[in-house]
């Protein structure tokens, strides 16, 4: 009795088929949930200088965190909609978090930012931060199930 040890011929047992579809299905899952809490990230991002109370003393940190989060929300709805052209530029995601924890003694000139700001930042950065690497480990999935 022979086994076939040829590759091609193990990748189309429907078995194989069947479990990678269902793979495939579980990580579309995953993605739906990492894009949405992307776009509600960014969306707090763009919000927080009205939800924590920026004071008038911050004016150049609210137009950041409101350019800041609208970017990193319109990359999840980017996500959303189209991933499969977005799915490179989720790295954005990253250096964009970084710069919301950095972005409180950067932006603000002269004084500090107060600790209620500094801290809704640095968690929101930080949550975007482990969003963007979580939709990076989705694309390098994708790129190595294409390529089989």
């Amino acid at each position: 009795m022979s086994y076939p040890h040829h590759s091609s011929e193990m990748g189309t047992h429907p078995e194989i088929a069947e479990m990678r579809e269902r793979l495939e299905r579980a990580a579309s899952g995953k993605a739906v949930i990492i894009e949405g809490l992307i776009m509600l990230a960014g969306i707090y991002a763009a919000i927080s200088p009205w939800v924590m109370h920026f004071s008038g003393a911050e004016p150049n940190l609210t137009v950041n965190n409101l350019i800041v989060g609208l970017t990193i929300g319109l990359i999840g709805v980017g996500l959303a909609m189209i991933p499969e052209r977005m799915l490179r530029l989720a790295w954005l995601a990253i250096p964009l978090g970084i710069w919301l924890v950095i972005s409180p003694w950067v932006v603000t000139t002269g004084h500090g930012a107060r600790a209620g700001i500094i801290w809704s930042n640095c968690v929101v950065g930080a949550v975007t931060i482990l969003l963007g690497l979580a939709a990076m480990g989705l694309t390098i999935g994708v790129a190595n199930r294409t390529r089989r």
